[in-house]
C-alpha cells in the first residue's frame, strides 16, 4: 500500500453524486464528446468503486462492453504515473487497464474494464486458502519483476522508506493512541527505523507495485488483472511478496504464507531474479520488509480515520500490530522496538527466543 491510495470495491454503491457543479459540467462536456467514438451508453453511468485518495471510479456500458471512468481532480491527483505504469505493465504482458481516452487538464480518463470481481471477493476466509489463485498472483508478480529496468520508476530509497514509517508515530501513536513518546522512546524508534531501512536496502531492486494484494487483483473469466499501481517504484524485491502474503485485510496461517513464499522464491530463482540461494536469508528479508510496510499502513489507517473521516480502515489496524509484534519477537535486533510496541498496546511482555543475523 502506498501512503495515499487504497482501492475499495463498491459494487452496490449509491447513485452517482457530484459535490462540485462546475466539475459535473466539465464531466458532462467530456463524456458528450467521447461517447460517439466509444459507443458509450451514458444513461448506464454508475459508481464502480471508491478510493482512499480523491479518485473515484465509474462504470459505463458501451456497445463494446463495459468501460471504467476515472474521476481524479487534477489539483489533488496526478494521473501521469498511472498512465506511465499502465504502459509498463502492458509492455510486460500483464493484464492492466488500457487508457482509451484521457482529458488530462480536467482529470477524466476512460479505461478498459477488468471486471467487477476482485481476488478478495473470490476468497472465502472460512475455507482453505486458495493456493491456485495465489500462485497465479505469484506468476504475474514474477512477470512484472522480470520487466524491471533502472531509472524508469522513482527509487524506493532511504528518504521514502523513512517518510512512510514516520506515519506510525505521527498518526498512530500520537493522534490515535494519544501517547507522547519520551526522548528515550523516540530514540528507540529512530534506531529501529534506521536498522529496518538498512536491512530493506540490502535487497536488490526491481519494479515494485507497492500494494500487491487481493483487493487490487481482478479475476475475470479465470484471467487475473492488476489495479492500483500508480505509486509503483523501483525498490526491494521483497516488498510485493510481503504485501501479498501479509495482507491489509486478510490473514492466513504462517504455514500457508511460508509455503507460497517458498514457491515464489523457487520460481523467481528459476527465472534468474535476484532472490539469492538461501531461502532462510530471503525470508528474513521479506519479514523485515513487511515490518516497514506494517508500520506505514498502521499510520495510514489512523490518518484515514482521524483526518479523512473513514473509520472503517482503523478496524483492521490490530492485524498490523499483530504482524509487527510477531516479527519483532523473532529478531533480537528488534527487541527494543518490541518492548515499545508492547508499551503502546498494553501487551504484557513475554520472554522468547529471538533470531539474529549470524
Amino acid at each position: 500500500m502506498s501512503d495515499t491510495h487504497l482501492t475499495s470495491p463498491a459494487p452496490h454503491a449509491p447513485a452517482l453524486v457530484w459535490s462540485d457543479p462546475e466539475r459535473q459540467m466539465l464531466f458532462g462536456a467530456w463524456i458528450e464528446r467521447i461517447a460517439p467514438a466509444h459507443a458509450l451508453e451514458r444513461t448506464t453511468l454508475r459508481l464502480a468503486s471508491a478510493d482512499a485518495s480523491f479518485r473515484r471510479y465509474l462504470r459505463v456500458d458501451s456497445a463494446r462492453g463495459s468501460r471504467i471512468i476515472m474521476d481524479a481532480p487534477p489539483e489533488k491527483e496526478n494521473c501521469q504515473p498511472f498512465v506511465h505504469v499502465a504502459q509498463l505493465m502492458t509492455q510486460a504482458g500483464l493484464h492492466a487497464p488500457e487508457v482509451l481516452d484521457w482529458d488530462e487538464p480536467h482529470g477524466f480518463m476512460l479505461l478498459s474494464d477488468l471486471g467487477s470481481q476482485t481476488m478478495m471477493q473470490v476468497i472465502r476466509p472460512e475455507q482453505p486458502p486458495p493456493l491456485a489463485l495465489y500462485l497465479q498472483a505469484v506468476d504475474m508478480l514474477i512477470q512484472w519483476q522480470l520487466s524491471s529496468k533502472p531509472d524508469v520508476l522513482p527509487p524506493y530509497d532511504q528518504p521514502l522508506l523513512l517518510r512512510e514509517m514516520e506515519l506510525f508515530p505521527q498518526w498512530y501513536i500520537t493522534e490515535h493512541r494519544k501517547i507522547v513518546l519520551t526522548t528515550t522512546e523516540r530514540k528507540t524508534l529512530d534506531a529501529a527505523f534506521a536498522t529496518i531501512v538498512t536491512e530493506n536496502l540490502r535487497s536488490p531492486s526491481v519494479y515494485v507495485h507497492r500494494d500487491f494484494m487481493p483487493r487490487n487483483l481482478m479475476i475475470e473469466a479465470g484471467k487475473m488483472g492488476v489495479l492500483d499501481f500508480q505509486d509503483a517504484v523501483h525498490g526491494p524485491i521483497t516488498y510485493d511478496i510481503a504485501s501479498l502474503m501479509r495482507d491489509a485485510f486478510l490473514s492466513w496461517d504462517e504455514d500457508f504464507c511460508l509455503d507460497v513464499t517458498i514457491r515464489y522464491w523457487e520460481k523467481a530463482r528459476k527465472a534468474a531474479l535476484p532472490v539469492g540461494d538461501d531461502f532462510g536469508e530471503f525470508y528474513r528479508a521479506v519479514e523485515w520488509m513487511g515490518l516497514q510496510r506494517h508500520l506505514k499502513v498502521a499510520g495510514i489507517f489512523a490518518r484515514l480515520t482521524l483526518r479523512d473521516g473513514k473509520p472503517q480502515y482503523l478496524a483492521d489496524t490490530p492485524r498490523f500490530i499483530g504482524y509487527m509484534h510477531a516479527t519483532c519477537t523473532r529478531y533480537r535486533e528488534l527487541r527494543p522496538l518490541l518492548r515499545l510496541l508492547e508499551r503502546i498496546e498494553g501487551i504484557t511482555p513475554q520472554d522468547g527466543y529471538a533470531f539474529g543475523r549470524m
